[in-house]
């Protein structure tokens, strides 16, 4: 079994992915309580948990996530935004340009093919005839770009990453 399991805070604020054999320690020992559960069992005892919530509040460090290369290609899928073609050719693009006052921001930065990246060259979305995929965003968490990377997330997780603000 290699099931991961997504540790809540008392808050319900997502804060780590951890092992299934770590989450029923700490079920055990009463420092976290069962949310949800994937419908197995170990040794035809205990069910074993997809969610768990810490009993207490810890308190997180700055969990803001970095403007980087490498956090926006996590974030778009390591896919073109304007055509969807996944690859290994691909760049950055500022949706406003930087020339015509586009900044470094979650909201002006997609991934693009090289081929998109000439066609839309130094123009706007409007001006290129070009539309995005998707509209670009900040991630609520690293956390979030981490689970981005992993396959066969649950869908209860979503719920906790989707459904704030």
């Amino acid at each position: 079994m290699s099931e991961k399991v997504l540790v809540l805070n008392a808050t319900e604020m997502p804060i780590n992915i951890t092992s299934w054999q770590r989450a029923m320690v700490l079920m055990y020992m009463g420092k976290a309580a069962g949310v949800k559960f994937n419908g197995r069992m170990i040794n035809g005892k205990m069910r074993l948990p997809e969610v768990i919530k810490l009993s207490k509040y810890v308190p997180m460090p700055y969990t803001d996530v970095v403007l980087s290369r490498k956090n926006i290609y996590l974030r778009d899928n390591h896919t073109c935004q304007y055509c969807g073609k996944p690859g290994p050719n691909l760049t950055l693009d500022h949706i406003i340009p930087k020339s015509r006052g586009g900044d470094e921001s979650w909201e002006n930065l997609v991934v693009c093919c090289a081929r998109c990246n000439c066609r839309k060259g130094n123009k706007t979305l409007e001006e290129s005839g070009m539309k995005l995929i998707g509209t670009p965003y900040r991630p609520s968490s690293a956390l979030y770009l981490h689970m981005t990377r992993l396959a066969g997330v649950p869908e209860s997780w979503y719920n906790y990453f989707f459904n704030r603000n």
